[in-house]
C-alpha cells in the first residue's frame, strides 16, 4: 500500500496541484493585504473616510462592556450575531481584483507560451461505398442530361 501511495505521490499531476495550492495561498494572503491595506483605504478616502469593514448591522444582545462599541471584530469575537455587509463588500472587492490578477497572468502565459505546430491534416480516406454512389449519381446526371431534349 505504500508503495502505490508513493506512485500516486509522485505523478506530475499531484505535485502540480500541491505546488499550486501552496502558491495560491501565499498570493492570496498577498491580494488580502493589496485589497484591505491599499485598495479600500482609497475607496474609503474616496467616499468621505468611509471603513467597509467596521460597518455591520448588530443582530443580537451585546453584552454591556460593548454596549456602543463599534468594533465589528471585538463584538464577533464576544459572540454577538452581527451582520457585517461592509465585511462582505471588502472580501467582494477582493475577490474581483484577485480574479482580474489571474485573468491577466493567464493572458499573459498564453502569449508567452509557443503556439502548437499544426500539421497539415491529411484528407480523409472516402469509404468506397460514398466513392460507388456518387459515380452513379454522376452516370445518371450525365445520362438524363443526354435525354433531355434541347430547346
Amino acid at each position: 500500500m505504500f508503495k502505490e501511495f508513493k506512485t500516486f505521490i509522485a505523478r506530475g499531476n499531484v505535485l502540480d496541484l500541491a505546488v499550486a495550492v501552496i502558491i495560491g495561498a501565499a498570493f492570496g494572503k498577498i491580494v488580502t493585504s493589496l485589497t484591505e491595506d491599499v485598495i479600500m483605504p482609497i475607496i474609503g478616502r474616496i467616499f468621505g473616510g468611509l471603513d467597509f469593514s467596521s460597518y455591520f448591522v448588530v443582530l443580537g444582545e451585546v453584552p454591556p462592556a460593548l454596549v456602543g462599541s463599534s468594533d465589528y471584530a471585538a463584538l464577533k469575537k464576544a459572540g454577538v450575531p452581527v451582520f457585517g455587509y461592509g465585511a462582505f463588500v471588502t472580501a467582494a472587492v477582493n475577490f474581483l481584483i484577485l480574479a482580474f490578477i489571474i485573468f491577466l497572468l493567464i493572458r499573459l502565459v498564453n502569449r508567452l507560451m509557443p503556439k502548437p505546430e499544426e500539421k497539415p491534416v491529411a484528407p480523409a480516406v472516402e469509404p468506397a461505398d460514398i466513392a460507388l454512389l456518387r459515380d452513379i449519381r454522376d452516370e445518371l446526371r450525365q445520362a438524363r442530361a443526354n435525354t433531355m431534349p434541347s430547346s
